[in-house]
């Protein structure tokens, strides 16, 4: 069974939630009852492996939140975004100077929407997000993005190291927004096809893909306070970017 909500969309029951992973819903994650025992339990959890889907264990309580319904222990949350495949965006776009935004665990929705508008707004590629750790693409972050996220190509990756050295062999450079960095964002050559970086609100861009990074660019601060909001930065990042690609 389907529910709607202001928020999200969700599948409930064990044999709906086992039709809709493979279907051609997106399936975000799966939310199991804790100490569930079902005959079909075996065939959910074979379905999840073969398509990487998240699940977790809850209280029933949980569950009982979400649906009404009879859910059997099982509540699938169906993505509110269409995701794209990473090798179709890097093989088909034919702008001479893409642009793809990876965003590393930002976990704030509202972040993740206004990057989303911003990123519509001045003509980026894609966007890249982590299939966990991430804050969901739901209503809210819909909603933030004022629809952005609708009409913006958005890949969800299992591994984002993978996702960068994919991104090189396509020939992008590599260039991490962040504080820690050596060069003033406006030297950045964004002429050329570029994978930008931003990175989670409290800890910034993780250690290994900052270490896989062509160019680590800062935004200057002459202020008392240390580092702007990752969506304030991304916009200014991606504004440079639209100046130089319009050129």
């Amino acid at each position: 069974m389907e529910k709607t909500t202001n928020k999200q969309q969700v599948v409930y029951g064990l044999r709906p939630v086992i039709e809709a992973i493979g279907s051609d819903q997106t399936v975000e994650r799966v939310l199991l009852q804790n100490g569930l025992n079902s005959s079909l339990l075996n065939e959910l959890r074979t379905k999840m492996k073969e398509h990487d889907i998240p699940f977790q264990y809850v209280p029933v309580e949980k569950l009982n939140k979400m649906t009404t319904g009879n859910h059997q222990g099982v509540v699938a949350v169906i993505a509110a975004v269409p995701y794209r495949d990473m090798v179709e965006i890097l093989e088909q776009t034919d702008e001479v100077s893409p642009l793809i935004v990876l965003l590393d665990h930002i976990t704030d929705v509202r972040n993740m929407g206004a990057i989303a508008r911003t990123a519509e707004c001045t003509g980026v590629t894609a966007l890249v997000v982590p299939d966990r750790g991430s804050a969901a693409l739901n209503g809210d972050a819909m909603k933030t993005s004022s629809g952005a996220l609708l009409r913006l190509p958005v890949c969800r990756e299992q591994n984002l190291k993978t996702t960068v050295n994919m991104a090189r062999q396509y020939g992008y450079q590599v260039v991490a927004a962040t504080e820690k960095g050596a060069v003033d964002y406006r030297e950045v050559d964004f002429s050329i096809p570029t994978l930008l970086i931003l990175g989670n609100e409290e800890t910034g861009i993780s250690p290994e893909l900052l270490k896989m990074s062509d160019v680590r660019a800062k935004l200057p601060i002459v202020g008392e306070v240390a580092s702007l909001n990752v969506s304030v930065a991304a916009g200014v990042f991606m504004y440079k970017a639209l100046e130089q690609r319009d050129k």
